[in-house]
């Protein structure tokens, strides 16, 4: 009678090392290999699942630190402009009107150069076409002599960083006259 098979590579194996069958001893060694293999892979995994999560902290602290620094640069462009006023406040229970008012107009200029270094845009849309992407409607007017929906006023000017709005420009738009609201 014959032994059953027990599905083990013993069992698989020819008992004699018969040609074509594979011995135990290079199974072993096959399998001594792959498993070499599997650490090696295994191992090449953590290696780079460990670099990607160092890739991704660094990111992070150049992303922090690039905020940091805009922040700082804003904070530097904003200190003339608050020295200025300041003086103005300090300096206005004395000063005369033109002094004050040169003052003024040397502080705007100073706070526009800031907002320009900084990539800031002002937002003044009058006679151009209304825009809801850029503009704020208030209300719309009969006009004669603008275009009907383009900007007729604007009450309160917008403004841009690096061509991203920051606040749109709140607008009164031109409508024809005799035109229903």
């Amino acid at each position: 009678m014959a032994e059953a098979d027990t599905g083990t590579p013993e069992a698989a194996a020819p008992q004699n090392g018969a040609a074509g069958g594979i011995s135990i001893g290079e199974l072993q060694a096959q399998l001594e290999a792959a498993e070499t293999r599997a650490k090696q892979s295994h191992d090449q995994f953590l290696r780079s699942v460990a670099e990607m999560e160092n890739v991704r902290k660094r990111a992070q602290r150049d992303i922090e630190a690039a905020n940091r620094y805009g922040l700082e640069r804003f904070a530097q462009e904003l200190l003339p402009v608050k020295e200025g006023l300041d003086l103005a406040v300090e300096n206005a229970p004395t000063a005369d009107r033109d002094s004050l008012a040169a003052g003024q107009l040397a502080t705007q200029r100073l706070l526009a150069k800031a907002f320009e270094r900084l990539g800031i845009v002002e937002l003044n849309p009058v006679g151009e076409p209304f825009d809801p992407t850029q503009h704020e409607a208030m209300l719309a007017q009969p006009s004669a002599t603008a275009e009907p929906d383009s900007v007729l006023t604007v009450v309160q000017r917008g403004y841009a960083l690096n061509g991203r709005l920051l606040r749109p420009a709140r607008v009164i738009v031109a409508k024809a006259p005799g035109e229903a609201a």
